[in-house]
């Protein structure tokens, strides 16, 4: 009889063990995965700002730098797809939508409301190497106020949900979120470089690696020239290129229209894995986000509201749009929700966490 309650109890686990292994199956073949992509139209978008100086004054360069190290590194594309697969389990296993976009198939409504996952990590501090490169380093060129604000105002931006500047009619204030992000400095260094500009080649993370990238977040501030205000990597690309690019003029309160510190926000926003608001390929592409109502282009300026594009109202002063700094001011749930799964166990960023 033993024996046979033994055998009746081994044949029950291996039969739950196939169900688990067979819910694991269908959970991941219900992920839909047939919005992803990787290369976007910003290339052509960067040559028609060049050539028409009115749209010139404010560029990031991070869906340029992709583009080209897709080109570069064909296991990337590959790597960023399983970035995006972990994420849309991760959120698919809090009992969240698994296809996450509003764009291209018409599904960007003004007022969709996503809710914040619960995710236990509660806020998660990623510490920050600060290379401060130019002929002179000095604190005459970058001073340690600038440093000083930059890290105040990225503590701020990913956990301020800022619902009390939105504009008068919008109905944005039920998407507008605490990020759970803080920023430490851990290091800030600075080199005295000759060079007068750097471009947007990663030549600067060349002759200035990063420190300990797999933990820390590692920023460069220098002259990068042809009106970029600055760059990032997206999770999946090489650790001797991990971390953001950012112009000396755009680092910190430095006043002026750019001169805020949002620039490293939206730069970090890149880093952990968000697109440009309006998806860098029109209204027929999306940014994965499905509380991000699609955008046929980029905002400049500071918008009225309502700026109304693919047939639903802009979100403008999302921080990861290019209006003016004092017009940005929030990042949405479905951002958070996609930023925080690259902190958890398997995440392209989870040793950050110690994960």
């Amino acid at each position: 009889m033993k024996k046979l309650l033994l055998s009746m109890a081994a044949l029950a686990f291996l039969f739950t063990a196939c169900d688990a292994d067979k819910n694991e199956i269908v959970q991941e073949q219900q992920i839909d995965m047939s919005d992803f992509y990787v290369y976007t139209d910003a290339d052509s978008d960067e040559a028609a700002k060049s050539d028409n100086k009115k749209n010139a004054s404010k560029s990031c360069a991070s869906m340029t730098v992709l583009n080209r190290q897709l080109n570069k590194n064909k296991g990337l594309a590959k790597k960023m797809y399983n970035i995006e697969l972990h994420t849309r389990k991760f959120i698919a296993g809090k009992g969240k939508p698994t296809k996450p976009g509003g764009g291209g198939g018409g599904g960007g409504d003004s007022d969709v409301d996503v809710a914040p996952i619960e995710d236990n990590m509660g806020v998660i501090d990623i510490p920050v190497y600060i290379h401060i490169v130019y002929p002179d380093a000095s604190t005459k060129t970058i001073s340690n106020e600038q440093v000083t604000t930059q890290m105040a105002t990225l503590n701020a931006d990913f956990r301020d949900k800022n619902t009390d500047q939105l504009p008068s009619g919008t109905t944005f204030a039920n998407d507008a979120t605490d990020a759970g992000f803080s920023f430490s400095l851990a290091g800030t260094f600075r080199y005295d470089d000759s060079k007068s500009s750097w471009g947007t080649n990663n030549s600067v993370k060349a002759d200035y690696p990063p420190i300990n990238p797999e933990t820390h977040m590692n920023i460069w501030v220098c002259n990068i020239g042809g009106g970029i205000l600055g760059y990032a990597q997206f999770p999946g690309g090489n650790e001797a290129t991990d971390g953001i690019v950012l112009g000396g003029d755009y680092f910190g309160n430095t006043g002026g229209p750019y001169g805020a510190g949002r620039t490293a926000t939206h730069e970090v926003g890149h880093y952990l894995n968000l697109r440009h608001i309006w998806g860098d390929g029109r209204c027929r592409q999306d940014d994965f986000v499905a509380d991000t109502p699609s955008s046929n282009s980029s905002n400049g300026g500071c918008p009225t509201f309502p700026s109304v594009s693919c047939k639903t109202a802009d979100m403008t002063m999302n921080y990861m749009d290019y209006t003016y700094d004092n017009c940005m001011y929030m990042f949405t749930d479905g951002q958070r929700n996609r930023m925080r799964p690259l902190f958890a166990q398997n995440g392209a960023r989870a040793a950050m966490a110690g994960n």
